[in-house]
């Protein structure tokens, strides 16, 4: 496996986990960067570096965010977040996985269980830290959570560029300590 392959995967995962934290951030990042040509998009996935796509992502990115200060409605968009969060992962896995020799099946596959499964943990992890903070703070802590969520999805897409395959591993070992949570809960 060759240096941008390795790259390019790290990139893939470090943006759909970042897709834990606010859905559209990342994908508006990815947005931005395939519309001003940093990086190309597989053919299938050239959507994603277009204008309405980009104008698309930055409102929804906006509105997100917005969302997350406003009670209850935090713990609402928590309810949809994680299978929103599971797919854009998904398909951001996708849009970086290299192409090659490797099935549009098997690409899919993967990026579903790397992409979909990161995010969906990141979610999870700060879905169940929201829960916590209303139930210790009746809501009063909700707009701490939600700014530490805003400033590590925006960093960690802005990072993911940079050094993609720190940040993965960075946000590989935040998963493996989420999963280890939730295990010590459910026994």
């Amino acid at each position: 496996m060759d240096t941008q392959t390795i790259t390019s995967i790290a990139m893939g995962i470090a943006l759909s986990a970042c897709c834990g934290f606010r859905v559209f951030i990342p994908m508006l990042g990815a947005s931005v960067a395939a519309y001003a040509h940093w990086f190309s998009l597989p053919a299938d996935m050239s959507w994603m570096g277009s204008l309405p796509a980009l104008i698309c992502f930055g409102t929804a990115a906006v509105l997100e965010i917005a969302a997350y200060y406003i009670p209850f409605v935090d713990n609402l968009l928590d309810t949809i977040a994680t299978p929103l969060a599971a797919v854009a992962g998904t398909v951001l896995a996708a849009s970086f996985l290299p192409v090659g020799d490797v099935s549009p099946m098997l690409k899919w596959i993967l990026a579903i269980i790397a992409g979909g499964g990161a995010a969906a943990t990141v979610q999870t992890g700060t879905g169940l830290l929201r829960l916590a903070s209303t139930k210790t703070t009746a809501g009063a802590g909700n707009q701490f959570v939600a700014t530490g969520e805003n400033a590590l999805a925006v960093s960690g897409t802005v990072l993911s560029f940079v050094a993609p395959v720190v940040i993965a591993v960075i946000f590989l070992l935040l998963i493996g300590w989420i999963i280890r949570k939730l295990i010590k809960k459910l026994l």
